[in-house]
């Protein structure tokens, strides 16, 4: 999740209802009481800027070539609630504001993982989650919750079926990773925290209207999601006609040991379905300047994709992904990037005594289709690149980062990536982008 943590990992296992216990200290055999509520709060503030870079010209949604910083503040409140056996409520107010790097335009793999939230300059408040979660149990072992944001401390059937229905992200229970999936406290880029491939449906905060369904074993997860689609492209409405403006997500998840290092295997694929234009008949419409917003019609967009996750170490993980969309409908809702590989480590700071440190390296090659590039090639502009013409190569990114704890629930995080090829442009760039990233939780 996003901004929660990793739900599905096995925690301490208790002993099935019908073995009998090892004799334990009274102590120690005493169960913790479930919790029925849960307060918690995050507030994340972002400064990032680049410096000046070679650019031979640039266009409407091009990353500005002289020198910038820009600023992006998040603060939200997690509200968990029982209301009856296995039946959670959860409402997360959040507000942010501020703005991302050339009002974030100008690369695909946007460098500020914060920038989804922020629709406006001056900080707004809305409603980020407001879902109810019920969680039905099968009668197998049982595994203990931590409490957290969002989760309510206590135990529950290892092997169980949980729904959800409401408004939230997608990507909270998708395309998860304990490594890479959290701009607040990891990488922050938009191609590293999640699959850039996946075109995932939210609106321009990231999030949605929806429902999914999970079955969950100690060794294996299916899961299911659809959501709704916005009525533009990264727009901040979803669109009304659910049964033609939907995204759909099939993942399958495979739990296994490697010398006694935990590791996980994602597997997902995904059909969109929403009012977008095509760039081939954008461009049959008009070679030049096309304007793919002429030709929107409600069509399909599909694609597939792999997440991998391998503890190494007790300090040290490794993680990869890659992804892949048809690329020939419009990019709607996250980003445009239609071919993403990417992979990374994180290594903990114990060989430095301080073991709630950490530093993270990434690096992730994105692609676009040839209809994608032909349509940018002859001017034409998408919602967040378009340099008015293209010599295409590869978006290559390269994240490092440390996280350091100055107190317990407040960290100070240093940021660096290099961009070759912003907006998949070989006339642009290399580019360095900084960044300080102040994050406390409580």
């Amino acid at each position: 999740m996003a901004d929660q943590p990793e739900q599905n990992q096995p925690a301490e296992t208790k002993p099935n209802a019908t073995e009998k216990p090892e004799t334990q200290p009274a102590e120690k055999a005493a169960e913790p009481k479930e919790e029925w509520y849960s307060i918690h709060a995050q507030a994340t503030v972002i400064g990032q800027g680049n410096g000046q870079f070679r650019s031979a010209y640039f266009g409407p949604n091009s990353l500005l070539p002289n020198p910038n910083y820009r600023t992006t503040q998040t603060g939200t409140v997690y509200l968990d609630t029982r209301l009856w056996r296995g039946a959670e409520l959860i409402f997360n107010p959040e507000i942010s504001g501020g703005q991302g790097l050339s009002s974030t335009l100008g690369m695909a793999g946007f460098p500020n993982g914060e920038a989804t939230r922020v629709g406006a300059l001056a900080p707004t408040p809305y409603i980020a989650r407001l879902f109810l979660r019920q969680t039905i149990g099968l009668n197998g072992d049982l595994e203990r919750v931590e409490p957290g944001p969002n989760v309510l401390a206590g135990y529950r059937d290892m092997d169980r079926i949980t729904f959800t229905i409401g408004k939230m992200s997608a990507t909270d229970l998708f395309d998860d990773n304990t490594y890479s999936h959290d701009p607040r406290t990891q990488l922050m880029n938009w191609s590293l925290m999640y699959d850039g491939a996946w075109d995932y449906p939210a609106n321009t905060r990231g999030y949605t209207y929806g429902g999914t369904l999970e079955f969950n074993t100690r060794y294996l997860a299916l899961r299911y999601g659809i959501f709704g689609e916005p009525t533009v492209a990264n727009g901040a409405d979803i669109d009304p006609h659910i049964l033609n403006a939907n995204g759909q997500i099939w993942e399958a998840e495979e739990r296994y040991e490697l010398d006694g290092h935990p590791g996980k295997i994602r597997e997902w694929a995904f059909l969109n379905h929403a009012h977008m234009g095509n760039y081939r008949e954008a461009l049959a419409q008009s070679p030049v300047n096309p304007d793919i917003t002429a030709t929107r019609v409600y069509r399909f967009k599909y694609g597939f994709g792999i997440n991998i996750q391998q503890e190494i170490t007790a300090n040290l993980g490794a993680w990869l992904r890659a992804g892949w969309n048809n690329g020939q409908s419009e990019s709607w809702a996250f980003t445009e990037i239609d071919q993403s590989i990417s992979g990374g480590l994180r290594l903990l700071g114990t060989r430095w005594r301080r073991p709630k440190d950490e530093v993270g390296l990434a690096i992730v090659f994105n692609g676009i289709s040839d209809a994608h590039h032909d349509y940018l090639a002859a001017g034409g502009l998408g919602f967040i690149i378009g340099d008015g013409r293209l010599n295409y190569g590869p978006e290559e990114l390269l994240e490092c980062y440390y996280n350091c704890e100055l107190r317990e629930n407040l960290e100070l995080t240093f940021d660096i990536q290099g961009v070759n090829h912003p907006a998949y442009n070989r006339d642009r760039g290399p580019v360095a982008i900084f960044a300080i990233r102040v994050h406390i939780d409580f």
